[in-house]
């Protein structure tokens, strides 16, 4: 009869410490309710033990949470019609409060990080979303920060994902980006020009100066073009003949222009002499025609 009790008061015993033992991982801490009233100790990691029947625990994860956000449409400040979403890392800093203050906290960050994301949107214009995101993931983190606190929950940061454009603003965007960088290789290939103009003005003043550069620099480029065999060398006149010539045969005209005035001063007396005689002959044939006067008869 002894062993009888002694085993039912064993089996009790049993059966109260399977009932009030609970282990708590590393990573949770426990939150107890006596009789619906939250204790204000918090079991850490380990072993717990509470009242049987009495208390009931319930555990908090205390790891940093992962949450995406769902994609939401919204028009921006500039009227683009976008699709963006997000991911949200938070962690539990106070787990009474995450128990007591909000029913579901995990639903709670949920749909205020919907909301911020879309009020962040219509704040914003397209060209932030797409190239000032750590502006606005800040100012998304203050956001869902600011009620979070209250629920005993510490945002940790908040990245936005993917900004979805339409198929329109793409197109547009894509041709804005070639005109860009069009614009930027004339804008290279005109400075380009102009640097080597300023050379080329330079080399030329100084092949002025020396001529002899010139033939130098010639010789230099027969060299580069024969090194290709499969190639046809053309080989131009050289200026410095071509000067020479001209300068011979700007002189010779020189000499041959005195001779017309000998030859002139020749001619003259040769035409003038006919001329003379013919004169002459004219004075004798008109001298024969006057008559002579009668002479005088003596008184």
């Amino acid at each position: 009869m002894v062993v009888d009790i002694i085993l039912a008061i064993l089996a009790v015993g049993a059966i109260s410490g399977a009932a009030s033992a609970r282990v708590v991982k590393q990573f949770q801490r426990g939150v107890v309710f006596r009789f619906g009233r939250v204790r204000p100790q918090v079991r850490g990691p380990g072993l717990a033990m509470i009242a049987p029947f009495v208390d009931k625990m319930q555990k908090v994860n205390m790891q940093i949470v992962t949450m995406p956000v769902p994609a939401q449409d919204g028009i921006t400040r500039d009227n683009v019609t976008v699709r963006v979403d997000a991911v949200v890392y938070f962690k539990v800093e106070d787990p009474v409060r995450a128990v007591i203050d909000v029913q579901d906290y995990l639903f709670a960050i949920s749909q205020v990080a919907q909301t911020s994301l879309r009020s962040i949107i219509g704040k914003s214009e397209l060209d932030d979303l797409l190239s000032n995101r750590e502006k606005l993931n800040q100012g998304l983190e203050m956001m869902i920060d600011s009620p979070a606190l209250g629920w005993g929950i510490r945002i940790d940061r908040v990245e936005i994902k993917d900004v979805a454009l339409p198929e329109g603003m793409k197109r547009s965007m894509s041709r804005q980006a070639e005109a860009e960088r069009e614009r930027r290789a004339r804008v290279i290939t005109a400075d380009g020009e102009l640097q080597a103009s300023y050379k080329l003005s330079e080399a030329a003043m100084t092949m002025a100066d020396t001529p002899a550069a010139l033939q130098l620099r010639l010789l230099q480029t027969i060299v580069e073009v024969a090194a290709e065999k499969n190639s046809t060398l053309v080989l131009p006149f050289p200026v410095e003949l071509l000067r020479f010539l001209e300068k011979s045969t700007g002189a010779a005209p020189a000499a041959p222009a005195q001779a017309p005035p000998e030859e002139t001063s020749r001619s003259v007396p040769e035409r003038s002499i006919p001329a003379q005689q013919s004169t002459g002959d004219n004075h004798d044939h008109d001298t024969a025609d006057i008559p002579k006067p009668l002479p005088a008869k003596d008184a």
